[in-house]
């Protein structure tokens, strides 16, 4: 999502809240934007010099949480957009975390694995003062990985001594949570349920469009089936492929895994990730990158409900004409909010040295779910607003409380 949709989508709310200009340029703001050179040594033996960045977004509820991406298009706006974010979606969820977020502008795809690890270890020697389990707590996102994780840990244990608690997304091995890597298709399954229940119409049945299938579509469209929708259209970046009655997913998912692509997936029909985006469907699960969804797309769109499970697939022109087509859109500070959950829950586990079992985790993710989209709905039902506006509404609700309550 591009920094003036979320400032867009900010200030609708703080003005429907009337909050007043300095409050709402004091919880706008980032706390702290750093831009750091990384310069490694190739295989080759070479010395290439990357730009990485980490905002700091706001801490007035617990230590910030954002995720690590490895992308050629990640920029420090981008990074300001995603970090703010993160604070909506840690608020909507009750998390006691803010909002943090981090990259590289690298393609991953170029690199050998032991580049990527001494980028990712050069990227946290740059920034190892201001992470921490009570400062700055790193996951997962685009291009990275539990492994990327594991290097996260060690290297700030080099500065710090042993905190696994500094990041989140972890494998088993090195204190990760069971459940995790799965938590926001899981996440996106339970608020499925509540949003089409008070449409009126079954998850059994429903069909789905995957837009994006990746670690989060991926298990979205697994857990989704699971449920008892049917999904009918998938794609990645090098295509997609759609079939009305039903695609057979664990074909798909043995396709993928031997290929390492969607594309060329016998089982339907080819199609283009636009036309993903335009599937004859009920549920519309856009869950690559930001800003997917443009005004030209959403006019195309024949979902009856948009799960946004990736950061802001969706701008701000197009989120105002699926409103006025009647699209629901649940908004991705709720939708795809399963994941920082169970970071949270990590988080947790590490702080305690426990490690729960994955139906604790699961059945805590259900709660945690419902209860949110159980508020943000009564929100939107009390002020007749969209739950993208009643979302952010209880989210700067909540952190702004947590600001005058602690002094400005």
């Amino acid at each position: 999502m591009s920094l003036a949709a979320t400032t867009h989508y900010f200030r609708t709310a703080a003005r429907l809240m009337d909050i007043g200009d300095r409050i709402e340029t004091l919880l706008s703001s980032p706390l702290r934007e750093i831009k750091v050179q990384l310069s490694i040594e190739m295989d080759a033996g070479e010395v290439r010099t990357f730009t990485g960045w980490r905002v700091q977004h706001d801490n007035s509820r617990g230590p910030m949480k954002g995720g690590l991406r490895y992308h050629a298009d990640v920029d420090g706006e981008e990074m300001v957009s995603l970090a703010s974010l993160m604070t909506w979606k840690t608020a909507v969820m009750n998390l006691p975390f803010g909002g943090s977020k981090g990259g590289v502008r690298v393609d991953p795809a170029q690199l050998t694995a032991r580049e990527v690890e001494r980028l990712t270890r050069k990227y946290v020697d740059q920034l190892a003062d201001v992470l921490g389990p009570t400062r700055d707590v790193l996951g997962p996102d685009v291009s990275t990985n539990p492994q990327v994780m594991a290097w996260v840990m060690d290297q700030y244990g080099k500065h710090h001594g042993h905190a696994p608690a500094v990041v989140t997304g972890k494998p088993l091995e090195l204190a990760g949570s069971r459940g995790r890597e799965a938590a926001t298709g899981r996440g996106l399954l339970y608020v499925a349920r509540e949003v089409l229940r008070d449409l009126g119409l079954p998850l059994q049945g429903a069909r789905v469009a995957v837009h994006g299938f990746g670690n989060v579509g991926s298990h979205a469209a697994r857990a989704l089936a699971e449920g008892g929708a049917r999904v009918v259209a998938v794609c990645d970046v090098s295509g997609g492929v759609r079939d009305a009655s039903g695609l057979d997913l664990p074909s798909l998912f043995e396709h993928v895994r031997r290929f390492g692509a969607v594309r060329g997936f016998p089982g339907g029909d080819a199609c283009t990730p636009v036309d993903v985006l335009t599937s004859d469907c009920d549920v519309l699960v856009p869950a690559s990158l930001g800003g997917v969804l443009t005004r030209e797309v959403a006019a195309e769109v024949r979902a009856r409900v948009v799960l946004e499970a990736a950061n802001g697939p969706t701008e701000a022109d197009a989120d105002a004409l699926l409103e006025k087509r009647g699209v629901v859109v649940v908004p991705d500070i709720l939708a795809s909010a399963g994941g920082v959950t169970v970071s949270y829950f990590e988080w947790v586990q590490n702080l305690q040295h426990l490690a729960w079992d994955e139906e604790r985790v699961n059945a805590e993710l259900e709660r945690a779910m419902k209860d949110a989209y159980e508020r943000v709905a009564q929100v939107s039902r009390s002020r007749q607003v969209l739950l993208r506006t009643a979302a952010m509404v209880l989210a700067l609700g909540r952190v702004g409380k947590a600001t005058v309550l602690r002094g400005i």
